[in-house]
Formats: C-alpha cells, sequence, structure tokens
C-alpha cells in the first residue's frame, strides 16, 4: 500500500512540476505583454517599498512606452501626492478622471489629496464619490493587504474620515478639529 501511494504522490509531483513550468515559461516568454506593464509593475513595488522618486520615474516610462496605460497615470497621481507635489498631483487626479469618471478609487486618492492641503468640502465630495462609484472602497484595505504592509491595526477608512469631516464641518469653524497629524498619516492611497 505505501508503495502505491508513494508511486501516486511522485507522479502527482512531477506532473505538478511539468505544469508549474509549462506556465512560467509561457507567462514570461511567450505570453503578450502590454506595452510598458513590466515598468508599471517595478513602479508599483518602488510605490510599495516608499521609494517614491523610482516608483514616478518608473510609472513615467510606462506612460512613455504605453501613453494609454490609464493604471501607470493613476499611480503617477498618488506617487505625486506621496512626494508632497500636491498641485501636480491634483492636475494628474483631474486627468485621470476625466478619463474614467466612474472609477471610485482615483476619487478616493483625490479625495486624500483635499484632506490634505485642507480643501475639506472638495474632500467630503469626493469621498462621496468614491464610496458610491465603488462601495467596497469604504472598507479599507483586507486583512491580506495589512498583512502584506505590517499594518495589524485596521486603519481609518474613507467613510470614518468622511463622517469626521460631515460632523466637524457643522461646528462653528473656531471648534472645528481637521487635522489629527498622528492618524492622517496613516491614511494611505488606494490602488486598484
Amino acid at each position: 500500500m505505501e508503495k502505491i501511494q508513494y508511486n501516486y504522490l511522485t507522479r502527482a509531483a512531477l506532473i505538478l512540476t511539468v505544469v508549474f513550468i509549462g506556465w512560467s515559461i509561457y507567462d514570461s516568454a511567450l505570453q503578450e505583454k502590454t506595452l510598458g506593464e513590466s515598468s508599471y509593475h517595478a513602479a508599483n513595488k518602488y510605490f510599495e517599498d516608499g521609494e517614491y522618486e523610482d516608483a514616478l520615474q518608473s510609472y513615467n516610462q510606462a506612460v512613455n512606452d504605453n501613453p494609454s496605460l490609464i493604471h501607470a497615470h493613476r499611480g503617477i497621481a498618488r506617487t505625486l501626492m506621496q512626494l508632497g507635489r500636491y498641485a501636480e498631483a491634483s492636475k494628474k487626479f483631474d486627468e485621470v478622471i476625466d478619463k474614467e469618471p466612474e472609477f471610485g478609487a482615483s476619487y478616493a486618492n483625490r479625495g486624500i489629496l483635499n484632506d490634505r492641503i485642507g480643501n475639506y468640502e472638495g474632500a467630503i465630495s469626493d469621498y462621496e464619490k468614491a464610496i458610491k462609484f465603488n462601495p467596497k472602497l469604504s472598507e479599507g484595505p483586507s486583512w491580506i493587504t495589512r498583512f502584506l504592509r505590517n499594518q495589524a491595526e485596521k486603519p481609518s477608512t474613507i467613510i470614518d474620515r468622511l463622517n469626521y469631516l460631515k460632523t466637524e464641518m457643522e461646528k462653528p469653524e473656531h471648534q472645528r478639529l481637521l487635522k489629527l497629524p498622528d492618524k492622517d498619516k496613516q491614511q494611505r492611497p488606494y490602488k486598484l
């Protein structure tokens, strides 16, 4: 009986190995890639690692290779925001929203930008549009995303921030507390 199980497991391992090698060859060499895609993926890695200058350079390379690669344009906007280049980021967010006006994550990110620069009415409007177009954005990052980011506690979501801003904006101006630097730093851009 053990010999039969051993032979079965050996064959299964061999078949899985051949399938994996075949898929790897197909994926890396034979499958047609979208122009600019490799630069885009490299930029995403730089962005996740917090290397924003390198990310911006790679996103720009992806756009140079393929101007229609909307994901790279979104990446440029997010990266400019992380670099503190808010005016450029705002223009880029407007551009990607013009190209895809129903993509919720772009509104969420522009809302974060508006929040950072003190345009709270704009942030509220953008957060509401983000949730309208993609209600899942209100849930925040999934547990797997937080695990990959080594982020034990769930950060506040755009719905949390939206509700907070609405509450604070109803107060008289001298009583409003709109910036919470420690919490605000935890808010990360959305990437979909």
